[in-house]
Parts: C-alpha cells; structure tokens; sequence
C-alpha cells in the first residue's frame, strides 16, 4: 500500500479529549494521553487525575514555564486549577481503586478483539513496568487506548489475540488511532471513524480481526 496521510499525536489527542463530558473525572496516562488535558474547551470542566497524586489539574505548561513540583503522570509541568487537589499515592490509588474515574486514557502495544489490552511488557526487548495501569485498566469505568494504528515494521497492534503479556482482560471500550477510530463491543470491533482519505478496507488491511462497518461511518471528528 502507498504511503498515506496518518494524524499526528497532537491531533489524536483532540479526537480523545471530544469523548470527555462536562464534569468528567479522567486519568491521563504517559505519553501522547497526556496531551488530551491541552484540549479541553473553556466551557467545560473535566476533572483529571494523575496517579503520581494530583486531582484536577489544567494544560501542560508550555517550555520553561511551570513548576517541577507539579507535574502529571509523564513528569510534564501541568497548571494549576481553582480546586486542585494534592493526595498522597494511598489516597490516589484509592480515586482508581474505588471507581471514581469515568475514564482512562492509556497508550497500548497490543488491543484484542475482546478488548484485551497489553502495554507493560516488550517480551523481545525485555523491557516492561509494572504500575498504574493494571489498576487503571480495571478500576475506571471506561478505558480508551490510544496508539498508532501498526507497529513500526507494519505489524498488527489491533490484534485477534494479544501476544505480549497483558496489562488487563476485556477493559478497553474505545481505540484511537493515527487512522481510525474503533469502538470494542460485544459483537466484535466497529469502525466508527476513518482519517481523511482512507478507506474502510484500507484500514481493514491494517487490522487483524475482522472490523464491523458503522452504518454512519465518516472522517474523524475534531470540531
């Protein structure tokens, strides 16, 4: 296949941020998840959380700006928010562990069918953290996983079966993607938005299970 336009971090990020709603409390994970607090309109309060312990945080600091004793889970400068709270990780934890969280954002290296999702662990590169996430993907109320669409040799990351260790089973309700926008159900995984120019079949190369075709299937979103 040749080449084609993929979004951009930045852009996938927007797309994540359209899913908060007003009053929303969500948990940002490292990496391009963070992104999503930048977009977040002027008339709607979302409420996010970092497992390192602050609650209701603001944009992430533009360079140089900011203070590296707030900071959100990828160590990132954040602004501080009328009402902003500092927890100790105990209690942290508790805001995951107690179902306070409607969301999660997290990136993934392996999506199932099912919803399965592996993101700690490279076997091959021996290279892996356990952390926040297994309780992040089991204690919010909806995960979303955002990632590019192939791995960087072209290989599936949205697969039939995860083959990298998994972070935790049938938690993931929504993948964003350079490319499209899937949604986990339980009939199967159903593409809701393509990026500009791709086709369904395209994308369907691209992917291992077989996607379900949403009747109202149109571009990405970001307005």
């Amino acid at each position: 296949m040749t080449e084609k336009f993929r979004i951009d971090d930045q852009t996938m990020a927007l797309r994540v941020a359209k899913e908060f709603k007003d009053g929303d409390v969500v948990n940002l994970g490292i990496g391009v998840p963070t992104l999503a607090s930048n977009f977040i309109p002027g008339d709607r309060e979302v409420i996010f959380h970092a497992e390192n312990g602050v609650l209701g945080y603001g944009n992430i600091c533009t360079a140089g700006e900011g203070s590296y004793d707030l900071l959100n889970a990828g160590g990132q400068p954040v602004e501080p928010r009328p009402g902003m709270s500092i927890l100790d990780h105990a209690e942290s934890f508790c805001v995951i562990r107690g179902g306070w969280l409607d969301w999660t954002v997290l990136g993934g290296l392996q999506v199932s069918e099912k919803g399965d999702l592996a993101n700690w662990m490279v076997p091959e590169k021996k290279i892996g953290t356990i952390g926040g996430a297994m309780d992040l993907a089991f204690g919010a109320k909806k995960v979303i996983v955002v990632m590019p669409h192939n791995t960087k040799n072209g290989g599936y990351k949205i697969v039939k079966e995860c083959t990298y260790p998994i972070t935790g089973f049938r938690c993931v309700d929504l993948v964003v993607t350079d490319i499209a926008v899937i949604e986990v159900t339980p009939e199967g995984m159903v593409l809701k938005e393509v990026a500009p120019t791709w086709t369904p079949e395209e994308v369907q190369q691209l992917t291992e299970p077989r996607l379900i075709i949403a009747p109202d299937l149109h571009e990405i979103e970001l307005a």
